[in-house]
């Protein structure tokens, strides 16, 4: 593995092939414009893409007992996906051609047989993924290990495409804001922006975004 890259040929293919029916491409941009494998490679490459810098000049490094954890979570995730690629093509070699071959329909078919084994704690991961990406967690969307490392690999390739859908593109994905564009949010300039206070996204959360009690 060099740079920022973690996958061979075939697996970025299957991944990437993935991702491109969990966020198709339709009337609108999908997983494949934004880059979100390009957000997944660096994410896996090594812990010096987790967490970015305030200032917007980088990604912070990581040293002691917070790199030693990030290295072992980071290696149980590949794994993970390393044994996701094998399950797609050999669910994808019962309709003839790996994963990368099938058309779009078939696809789907496999990505559905993926989830099925597990039945409900499958749903149950899914939902999780969706409270650990949209709710209020104690780290930054690319940081909620806690939860990423209790997926399955269906649902953990649905939070980290989602995530390089519309997460800042500091980390890799959404490229040229693709998907901020998708969902009418022009987002800050910079990481830095967001930190010095000088960006805020009240707006696109508050129908009403005067405090109580500050009218004049």
């Amino acid at each position: 593995m060099t740079g920022d890259t973690f996958f061979d040929a075939h697996q970025r293919a299957t991944i990437a092939a993935a991702m491109a029916r969990m966020i198709p491409t339709d009337d609108a941009p999908g997983a494949a414009e934004a880059g979100t494998i390009d957000f997944l490679e660096r994410y896996l490459s090594g812990p010096g893409y987790v967490y970015a810098s305030p200032d917007g000049s980088g990604f912070e490094a990581l040293t002691g007992r917070r790199l030693a954890a990030w290295t072992r979570r980071l290696e149980l995730i590949r794994e993970r996906y390393v044994a996701g690629v094998r399950a797609l093509d050999a669910a994808a070699r019962k309709r003839g051609a790996d994963f990368v071959s099938l058309d779009a329909d078939a696809r789907d078919d496999v990505l559905r047989e993926l989830e099925r084994p597990e039945g409900r704690s499958q749903e149950a991961d899914l939902a999780r993924s969706r409270v650990t990406l949209y709710g209020a967690p104690v780290e930054t969307a690319l940081q909620q290990t806690n939860a990423e490392l209790d997926l399955g690999f269906i649902p953990l390739l649905a939070l980290h495409t989602r995530q390089g859908f519309y997460a800042d593109p500091v980390y890799g994905g959404n490229r040229d804001h693709i998907g901020w564009q998708v969902i009418g949010f022009p987002g800050p300039a910079s990481l830095a922006e967001v930190h010095q206070g000088r960006y805020t996204t009240i707006d696109y959360f508050a129908e009403n975004p005067v405090h109580p009690g500050t009218e004049d």
